[in-house]
């Protein structure tokens, strides 16, 4: 599967391990459900940052329902749930609803 560099893109169980733990560079995984309030608040907010970064980050999308592996694998108890990994490594961890600001703030830590 080839991903566009400037929107979310997703991710199931079986695609994990190649377009999240061997890709190189920053990673956000979304990992939400349809039915959850705070992942529809979030997910403008990942496209614009998408838009706006995508060429230092990449976000991905987990289906919870869909995908309950990776879920289960990286410990996601409440959604949405944001791992960010950098280089297959999980750097940081963020769950709950989060203004664009202060997701900006968490995200600049770790972006060149």
């Amino acid at each position: 599967m080839t991903t566009t560099a400037h929107k979310p893109f997703a991710v199931t169980d079986a695609t994990f391990a190649k377009e999240v733990e061997a890709a190189k560079g920053l990673t956000l995984v979304d990992f939400w459900a349809a039915w959850c309030g705070p992942c529809r608040m979030i997910a403008p907010v990942l496209d614009q940052i998408a838009a706006e970064h995508g060429d230092q980050i990449r976000i991905a999308k987990l289906d919870v329902d869909q995908n309950p592996q990776m879920a289960m694998k990286y410990g996601v108890m409440s959604i949405p749930t944001l791992i960010l990994f950098r280089d297959g490594q999980m750097i940081d961890r963020i769950v709950g609803y989060m203004p664009k600001d202060r997701l900006m703030l968490r995200l600049r830590r770790h972006m060149n």
